[in-house]
């Protein structure tokens, strides 16, 4: 079971835009909660995953996710992790995304995040600071979106059914049996994955493993292993399907983190 930690108790941002850096013990997660800024959290080690009450997200390291203002959410990490959390005003109209994304982070994000997070608290914002903070929102604003989000159902039976692929992604059950181990028939599972997901459930459970794999080789292991742990039957089905994501094959992706 991964330890519980609180999520930080403030009040009100000193600034509107405000860093909090944490160095995360392994398999660690917060408590869900919400707040009145946005989040934009980055880790310069090790994986973090978003849940939210709609979806799942993703963030190996050069990848970050921002959760909107008010929405209720919790941080998990895989293995041991270096995060930095931007705090952003819900005012801030330069980076204020409607809803949970993804993003890749640049080389030149990742120095001025690290460069903020040197700044104080209450840094300047008429000088020098001030000018990096809105370089920072400028280029937190043309980041691309990466295609890492699970989006989860409400509704709960097909809530249980994505909570059991996730929790055992080498489950090669069809989709008649899952159907059947939520009390419907597949035309009816399939008609509700859709519309709920916008995706098929067979694209779905792709994505759900593909996603499950990078947090093993995040931890080291093999590409192998990352296959058979995620339930494919040989590596090469895993690597055509991780590029067919994510545009690079597992090792490629492992040299280039």
């Amino acid at each position: 079971m991964p330890s519980v930690r609180r999520p930080p108790n403030m009040i009100r941002l000193p600034r509107p835009v405000f860093v909090h850096s944490e160095d995360l013990p392994e398999d660690s997660a917060s408590r869900a909660h919400a707040h009145p800024w946005g989040q934009f959290s980055w880790a310069s080690s090790g994986t973090l995953v978003v849940r939210t009450p709609t979806s799942s997200q993703v963030a190996p390291p050069q990848r970050a996710v921002w959760v909107p203002p008010g929405m209720m959410h919790g941080v998990e990490n895989i293995g041991r992790a270096e995060m930095r959390s931007l705090y952003i005003d819900a005012g801030v109209a330069t980076f204020a995304p409607p809803h949970c994304r993804v993003l890749s982070v640049t080389p030149l994000t990742r120095e001025l995040i690290q460069a903020f997070s040197a700044l104080p608290p209450q840094y300047d914002e008429t000088g020098p600071d001030g000018r990096l903070v809105a370089v920072l929102l400028d280029q937190l604003a043309i980041l691309p979106e990466a295609g890492f989000s699970l989006p989860w159902p409400t509704e709960t039976r097909l809530a249980g059914v994505c909570q059991a692929i996730q929790a055992a992604p080498d489950d090669r059950r069809d989709m008649a049996a899952w159907a059947a181990s939520a009390g419907m028939t597949e035309r009816t599972l399939g008609r509700l994955f859709l519309r709920q997901t916008g995706l098929t459930f067979g694209r779905w459970r792709r994505r759900a493993r593909v996603l499950a794999a990078l947090a093993v080789l995040e931890a080291g292991g093999s590409v192998t292993s990352a296959a058979l742990e995620c339930g494919y039957e040989a590596p090469s089905a895993f690597i055509a399907a991780f590029k067919n994501a994510f545009g690079v094959t597992p090792g490629e992706y492992v040299r280039g983190r």
